[in-house]
């Protein structure tokens, strides 16, 4: 679920399922000014139209694939397992979010930020230790940033995750990382939630429309610190758009997507109070031979069992988990403990989000990634 850490209406509103994401600060830069000789009485505030996550109106493709520019908040989330000539494994994840301003200037001018446009890249590499990332914040248009409507084509400049008739491609171009990956699909999209709509609280309105990709098989090229390198390896791509995703009793989630051995895909999360306890769990697997089960609230377990202090800022994140799903139990061991994200300078949100293993009793029954929000702002015990 990736997907936001910002914003307030109501992830990352909550996002994959991601967390409440804070962005004040970018509308406040970016907003619009009236076209000149055009009194603001001419030029009113246009409300955001009033639409929501609906039964009345499933998930459906193809129209899924493009963007939603009527909803608030939008992402598009990849995040993956490579492996270099060397057999070093390695993470990656990559985020797009679409944000629509509450309210929107009446001004004609290509200048006027109708949507905003964030993305947020990384490198996990256990031989350096933290995350390598970059991000970048533009408006949309003037060829400069965008979102399509009928395919997936999202941009900033010349990053970009883009459909292509056998999955998709990617690229990213920071100072001290990147890359250029491609992305092949294997299996169908997996809706979470019935009709893909997957609900985060107990309010109906709390919920997104969501799916998601498994088992991409992945091939390219990274750049670390300026040495380029050939990859392969299997990655998770996540779609999700909302009006009004994080219950008001929530103040972040934990979010878990998992590639199982043998074909299989997990998706689980728990929205939190800042107690530590769920608001909301949910969950859906699809099995090797296809099945899809969707599970709720007393079938799903996550009990922190490993703690991570953050030395830059702080904050404590629980980077081992033991979980229960159904009659499925498994523990989430992180491809390194440093995987804090500090996004300052695209969506203004801390979070931690990282590459990990799936483990029962005797081996390695998955990998994925885990995403943890809301905790520099409430108090998880230690448990």
């Amino acid at each position: 679920m990736t997907k936001p850490h910002f914003w307030t209406p109501s992830r990352r509103f909550m996002g994959r399922c991601a967390g409440p994401i804070f962005l004040l600060l970018p509308f406040l830069l970016l907003s619009p000014c009236p076209a000149a000789g055009l009194p603001p009485a001419v030029l009113p505030l246009q409300p955001t139209p009033q639409v929501q996550v609906t039964p009345q109106h499933p998930l459906q493709f193809p129209g899924a694939y493009g963007s939603h520019p009527d909803f608030p908040i939008e992402w598009w989330y990849i995040t993956g397992w490579l492996q270099d000539s060397a057999g070093h494994s390695l993470g990656f994840q990559l985020t797009f979010f679409r944000v629509r301003p509450s309210k929107v200037w009446a001004n004609p001018s290509a200048f006027n930020p109708r949507q905003l446009i964030f993305a947020e890249a990384a490198i996990s590499d256990p031989r350096i230790g933290h995350l390598l990332t970059a991000q970048r914040i533009a408006r949309a248009g003037l060829d400069v940033a965008g979102a399509d409507r009928d395919h997936t084509q999202v941009w900033i400049r010349h990053w970009f995750l883009r459909q292509t008739p056998n999955g998709y491609r990617a690229e990213i171009q920071g100072k001290d990382m990147g890359y250029v990956l491609q992305f092949r699909l294997t299996q169908a999209p997996l809706l979470e939630g019935p009709q893909g709509i997957s609900q985060k609280g107990p309010n109906p309105h709390n919920a997104s429309y969501y799916y998601s990709i498994p088992h991409l098989q992945v091939s390219g090229q990274i750049r670390i610190q300026g040495k380029s390198q050939s990859v392969e390896g299997e990655a998770w791509l996540d779609h999700e758009w909302s009006a009004a995703y994080l219950p008001s009793s929530a103040v972040g989630w934990d979010w878990l997507g998992l590639n199982l051995d043998h074909g299989g895909a997990l998706m689980l999360f728990m929205m939190r109070r800042a107690d530590g306890s769920p608001v909301w769990l949910s969950a859906t697997q699809r099995l090797a031979n296809g099945q899809v089960h969707y599970f709720h609230g007393g079938q799903i377990h996550m009990q922190p069992t490993g703690w991570w202090q953050s030395p830059q800022t702080g904050i404590r994140y629980p980077v081992r988990w033991q979980i229960q799903v159904g009659d499925q139990h498994f523990t989430i061991a992180p491809l390194m403990d440093n995987q804090e994200y500090n996004a300052s300078q695209s969506s203004g949100t801390i979070y931690w989000e990282g590459a990990v293993s799936a483990l029962n009793a005797h081996s390695t029954i998955g990998r994925g990634y885990l995403e943890l929000t809301g905790y520099s702002r409430g108090f998880f015990p230690m448990k």
